[in-house]
C-alpha cells in the first residue's frame, strides 16, 4: 500500500471515532448523579426559650360572691354590672319575715353557720401566719445568696432560684390575707343573720321593728355580675351578685397535666392576642394540685390543670377586663446564648439523633446530642458547631455522601 493511500485512510477513521466519543460522553454524563435540590439551614448561637403555650382567661383576683345569709324575700336589686360601690354600701335587702315565725331548725342552721365561719377565720389566720414565716425565710435566703453570688459561693442560677421562691412566697401571703378578709366578712354576715333572727335587727322604728336584713359591700370596687335582680324568695346561701375590682386581674391558664409538671411558681408568662397592641407579661403564682378531665375540640378526654398567674402591669390606655380570652406562653426554660439547630434538620438514626451536614456540596451523616427543644429549634450539646450548614427536612433521596445544592 502506498503512502498516499495511508494518509487518505486516517481522516476516514477519525471521522467515525470522534462521533463515537461524543456519544459515549453524552451517555456517561446522563448517568452522572446530579445534585439534589434541598432546603438548607444554619447552626446558630442565639437566645432560646422553651414555653408551654395554651389558652386562658383573665379574671378578677378577689371576687366576692354576695349570697343570702338567711332565707326570705329579696327586694329588687337596684345595681347593674359596672356600677361602682364603696365598702359598706348597701347591695341588697332581704325581708325574712317576723323572727317569731322562724323555727328552731332555722336558728340552729344559722348558729352552725356562725361556728363554721369562726373555724374558717381561724384556719385563714393560721395560713397567713405560715405564709408570713415562709416569706421571711425566703427573704433571708435572698439576702444571703445576694452576698454569696458576688464572692462565687453560689451560682447565678441558684440566686435567681431563691428570688423566684421569694416571689412565690409573697404571692402566697397576698392570697392568704385575701382569704382571711373573705372569711371575716362571711363571719360578720353569719353573726348579723343570727342576731337578726333573735330580734336584734339593724333598723328599728318607734312603732315596730323593721325586720329587713341589709347586705353591705365587703370591699370597694364595681359590681361584676348580678345573679338575682328581681324580687323573689331566696333560700339561704343563694348567690345575689358579685363584687370586685376589675383592674385587679389575674390569669387562669389550663394546661395539660404533663406540661403542668414542668411549671413552677415564679416563672415568666408572656401574654399575646388578648385584643390589645402591647405584649403583656406576668408571673406564675400557683399550679393547682388537682387535675380535671376536659373534652378537647376533637372529642378527646384530656387531663387539665389550672395555672394561676399575676400580671406584672396592665395598660392604662387599652381596655382589658374580667373574662377576656388570652394566649399565654409560660417560659419553663431559657438561655441567652446556646448553639441551636432548626428542628426540621433533626431525624432519628438508630437510637440517636442526627443531621445531614453539608461539606463540599455533599451531605454527611452527623450524629448529634441535643438538649432542650421548643418546636422551632433544638439546643446542640455536641456533634456540630456554630456556622455549620445542615439539610432541612431531608427526604429518602438524601443519604450519606449524596451531592446536594440549595433549592
Amino acid at each position: 500500500m502506498s503512502s498516499t493511500q495511508k494518509q487518505s485512510s486516517i481522516p476516514h477513521f477519525v471521522k467515525w471515532v470522534i462521533p463515537a466519543l461524543i456519544i459515549i460522553a453524552v451517555v456517561a454524563f446522563a448517568f452522572v448523579p446530579r445534585p439534589i435540590k434541598v432546603d438548607l439551614g444554619e447552626v446558630k448561637e442565639q437566645a432560646m426559650m422553651v414555653t408551654v403555650d395554651d389558652d386562658g382567661e383573665t379574671r378578677v383576683r378577689e371576687r366576692y360572691t354576695v349570697s343570702a345569709p338567711l332565707g326570705g324575700r329579696l327586694l329588687r336589686v337596684g345595681l347593674d354590672p359596672g356600677d361602682s360601690v364603696s365598702e359598706g354600701d348597701i347591695l341588697a335587702t332581704i325581708d325574712p319575715g317576723s323572727p317569731d315565725l322562724l323555727n328552731p331548725r332555722t336558728r340552729a342552721q344559722l348558729e352552725a353557720m356562725v361556728k363554721a365561719s369562726k373555724a374558717t377565720v381561724a384556719r385563714a389566720k393560721t395560713q397567713v401566719e405560715v405564709a408570713t414565716v415562709d416569706l421571711e425565710q425566703e427573704q433571708k435566703n435572698v439576702d444571703r445568696n445576694a452576698k454569696l453570688v458576688e464572692s462565687g459561693g453560689v451560682s447565678q442560677a441558684e440566686f435567681e432560684e431563691s428570688q423566684r421562691r421569694y416571689s412565690a412566697a409573697s404571692y402566697a401571703v397576698e392570697a392568704a390575707n385575701s382569704n382571711l378578709e373573705v372569711a371575716n366578712f362571711e363571719l360578720e354576715q353569719a353573726k348579723a343573720a343570727l342576731i337578726h333572727t333573735q330580734g336584734g335587727g339593724e333598723q328599728e322604728t318607734t312603732e315596730e321593728k323593721d325586720w329587713n336584713f341589709i347586705i353591705r359591700s365587703p370591699v370597694s370596687g364595681k359590681v361584676l355580675r348580678v345573679h338575682e335582680e328581681s324580687s323573689r324568695m331566696l333560700q339561704p346561701g343563694a348567690s345575689i351578685l358579685e363584687v370586685g375590682d376589675p383592674k385587679d386581674l389575674e390569669m387562669r391558664i389550663d394546661v395539660l397535666s404533663q406540661d403542668a409538671a414542668t411549671i413552677q411558681p415564679g416563672q415568666k408568662v408572656i401574654i399575646e392576642h388578648w385584643g390589645g397592641s402591647a405584649q403583656l407579661t406576668g408571673r406564675i403564682r400557683l399550679v393547682e394540685p388537682s387535675a380535671y378531665t376536659k373534652v378537647s375540640a376533637l372529642g378527646v378526654d384530656e387531663q387539665r390543670v389550672d395555672v394561676i398567674a399575676d400580671f406584672d402591669s396592665l395598660p392604662d390606655d387599652e381596655n382589658i377586663g374580667d373574662g377576656y380570652r388570652i394566649e399565654a406562653r409560660i417560659v419553663v426554660w431559657d438561655s441567652p446564648d446556646v448553639v441551636t439547630v432548626p428542628s426540621g434538620a433533626l431525624f432519628r438514626s438508630g437510637e440517636n439523633w442526627a443531621v445531614f451536614r453539608v461539606i463540599d456540596g455533599k451531605a454527611a451523616l452527623q450524629p448529634v446530642e441535643i438538649g432542650h427543644r421548643n418546636g422551632q429549634v433544638a439546643e446542640i450539646l455536641s456533634g456540630i458547631s456554630e456556622g455549620d450548614t445542615v439539610v432541612l427536612h431531608p427526604g429518602d433521596q438524601v443519604e450519606d455522601g449524596t451531592r446536594v445544592e440549595a433549592r
